[in-house]
């Protein structure tokens, strides 16, 4: 295992960036000299990737991004030692000891278990010391390699099922006295670094902490050994560092769990340890479920966070999982359309059922592509249409999801079928897995018999729970619901009908859009149009002129941001803002507003504003023109399914021109000579593709 990493590998004190990505992208590049990774952007985006969901600074001046790659061909470890230092954004300051360890996708156990062993000796004092102190590349291979060996030694060649053992406080040997009992996993999402680190930070502390007994599960991708049950039923309490789903959570069922994500278990063990302490002696603390509710990943309790915030994160967890199914769908229907003509909704299930490749449709044909196109055309139509009948089950589903994790789910889908059923829409479904949800959660409450906890999460909680939130909506919601729905899809139908009231309702939904580039708010006007489009036909069009509205409204911000910074007025923009700018102008044109989001995070005051106005322009001018979007997402790239799409583009183009104009204004305001130059001399960041 030697040569994992070669001289040729490290770099000590040169200058590689001012910002990680930089690092990254150049440790990358060295890799893929040494021909031990075939793409060198692939690999910094799988790194990236993995440090877009968690950063991997450290306290102790340590960045250890790291990635499984399948562009990687052999592991490595390419190591630099900065001066200055880069953020990777530890709570301490800048990291100056970077490791890129990059893993191939499919590496076998030995290997991962030296990777592993290195993120466990970032942990040595002594270790670390000696790489600050290194004269040469040479002299810090030979102390990475010192560091890793063992492991490499300790792994057995012919044992296929290899697992790093349970980490052990060193306090079980010395005392016989403790009196709590406290069992810990450590996962973070690659398995590699900071599982074992979490690990071996834990376990100090335990070591440190008088009257506790502590052993951790350190679940790495190179397998694990799981505690023995014993040990998981004499334990006080459970505590879960993990950024993934825990394996077998139905072992811990019922204890009393802390949890936290796997970054806290590196740097702040001790007090998981006394809220573990805390939580033992707590009959309200929060307890793993009989099932996988036990898995879910976490930064924080979420009795830590605010009732509207909770709400907000159930009903975007939904959004989330609907929209793939959206999107999909009305792409789908986009291209029936496409192939078989306006008119293929008419006979489309029956040309499919009636009809194969072999035996064309001959009859009533729409398509401008004959009798290939009607049914390829159905087939297409039928499929998008299939998608998009699961919209409001699934929002209704993973809304339940987010409230109970995985108990929720088929209480939650259930309930959302209902509300379709009983045409309550999607207010129905989030009312539904609300409801869904909530029961889940109650009934996951119950401190059951042993016996009966393995089928709490797979019969009890899905039987009961269907019953009840179903229940409720079939007996008392139902039609209350679907006759809010029913007024309120004749109040905007009747709305757009009118050209005033259909231009008032763009520039509502615009500024919806523009609000705040992909949020909540965003989020609630993107839902209304989308599940919208389910209702729509013929001669029903009023979804489809709401749907392009909101898709161009919602193209304005980066479109804008794009323009202004890469064409209009340069001299405004940091250099970093400018290498947005360009990449904006992809983001736009596919229709995604968070393309924005770097701009509006840096000068909320004039951006989101200026978004605002421009989105109004462009909702309000799109319902004028009569455009409709027969497809949900896409952007320009869905011209096809846009009518007229002269309209559509001549709305996008005034809204952002306006906006780009009144974003350029602002920014000479409160701005001074200084502070343009500032901009203007500032180092170019390297941004992620």
């Amino acid at each position: 295992m030697s040569d994992i990493i070669t001289p040729e590998l490290v770099s000590l004190d040169a200058p590689l960036g001012a910002d990680k990505q930089s690092v990254i992208r150049a440790l990358a590049e060295r890799v893929v000299a040494q021909g031990r990774a075939t793409s060198a952007q692939e690999l910094f985006d799988d790194a990236w990737a993995r440090e877009q969901k968690d950063e991997t600074g450290l306290p102790g001046g340590i960045g250890i991004p790291h990635a499984r790659s399948a562009s990687v061909t052999e592991p490595t470890l390419a190591f630099a030692r900065l001066t200055p230092g880069v953020d990777f954004g530890a709570p301490d300051g800048p990291a100056d000891i970077v490791f890129l360890i990059a893993a191939p996708a499919g590496a076998d156990e030995a290997h991962l278990s030296v990777l592993s062993q290195l993120a466990r000796s970032l942990m040595n004092n002594d270790f670390m010391s000696g790489l600050r102190a290194a004269q040469t590349p040479a002299d810090a291979v030979r102390i990475i390699t010192d560091a890793i060996t063992p492991a490499a030694a300790e792994t057995p060649a012919a044992a296929p099922a290899a697992a790093p053992a349970p980490a052990t406080t060193r306090a079980e040997a010395r005392t016989a006295t403790k009196t709590k009992k406290i069992v810990a996993v450590t996962a973070c999402a690659t398995g590699i670094a900071h599982t074992f680190m979490a690990a071996d930070a834990l376990t100090a502390a335990g070591a440190e902490t008088e009257g506790v007994e502590l052993v951790v599960e350190p679940q790495g991708s190179s397998g694990y050994k799981a505690l023995p049950q014993s040990v998981i039923d004499d334990a006080d309490a459970v505590i879960f560092a993990v950024d993934v789903d825990v394996r077998e959570p139905q072992r811990f069922a019922g204890k009393p769990v802390v949890r936290a994500g796997v970054k806290r278990g590196i740097e702040q063990p001790k007090q998981l340890i006394a809220e573990a302490l805390a939580a033992s002696e707590n009959p309200n603390a929060a307890r793993v479920q009989g099932g996988a509710a036990a898995a879910s990943a976490s930064d924080a309790p979420v009795a830590q966070q605010s009732v509207g915030r909770r709400i907000q994160r159930w009903l975007l967890t939904g959004v989330s999982y609907m929209i793939p199914f959206v999107a999909g769908g009305g792409l789908l229907i986009a291209l029936g359309f496409l192939l078989g003509g306006y008119q293929v909704t008419k006979d489309a299930a029956n040309i499919i059922i009636q009809n194969s490749l072999w035996n064309l449709p001959t009859e009533n044909l729409t398509s401008p592509l004959g009798p290939v196109g009607q049914y390829l055309g159905s087939v297409a139509f039928m499929i998008g249409a299939t998608s998009m009948g699961f919209i409001v089950a699934v929002l209704a589903g993973f809304i339940a999801y987010a409230i109970a994790d995985r108990p929720g789910i088929a209480p939650g889908f259930v309930a959302g079928a209902v509300a379709v059923l009983m045409n309550a829409g999607f207010i129905g479904g989030i009312i539904g897995g609300l409801l869904a949800g909530f029961i889940a959660w109650w009934l996951g409450r119950f401190d059951a018999p042993r016996w009966l906890r393995g089928l709490m999460p797979v019969v009890i909680v899905p039987f009961l729970g269907s019953i009840f939130a179903s229940g409720l909506m079939i007996l008392f919601l139902g039609r209350p619901i679907a006759a809010l729905m029913a007024a309120l899809t004749e109040g905007l139908t009747g709305l757009a009908a009118s050209s005033a009231g259909a231009i008032v309702l763009g520039v509502i939904l615009g500024l919806m859009m523009c609000f705040d580039l992909g949020g909540p708010v965003n989020k609630v006007a993107y839902v209304f149009a989308t599940t919208g489009l389910a209702a729509a036909s013929q001669t029903n069009t009023a979804p489809y002129l709401i749907m392009a509205a909101v898709m161009a409204a919602g193209m304005v911000p980066p479109l804008a941001m794009a323009l202004a910074s890469t064409i209009l007025a340069r001299g405004k923009f940091t250099p970093v803002e400018r290498e947005n700018g360009a990449a904006a102008w992809l983001l736009g044109a596919s229709f995604i507003s968070e393309g924005a989001i770097p701009f509006a995070a840096a000068d909320p005051l004039r951006v989101i504003p200026a978004s605002m106005v421009g989105g109004a322009i462009t909702g309000g001018l799109s319902m004028l023109l009569s455009v409709q979007s027969f497809a949900p997402h896409g952007g320009i790239f869905v011209f096809f399914a846009i009518n007229p799409f002269w309209g559509f583009a001549l709305a996008i183009a005034a809204g952002t021109v306006v906006t780009a104009l009144i974003v350029v204004a602002l920014k000479g305001i409160g701005r001074s000579t200084k502070d343009a130059a500032v901009a203007e001399d500032a180092p170019a960041a390297t941004v992620a593709a």
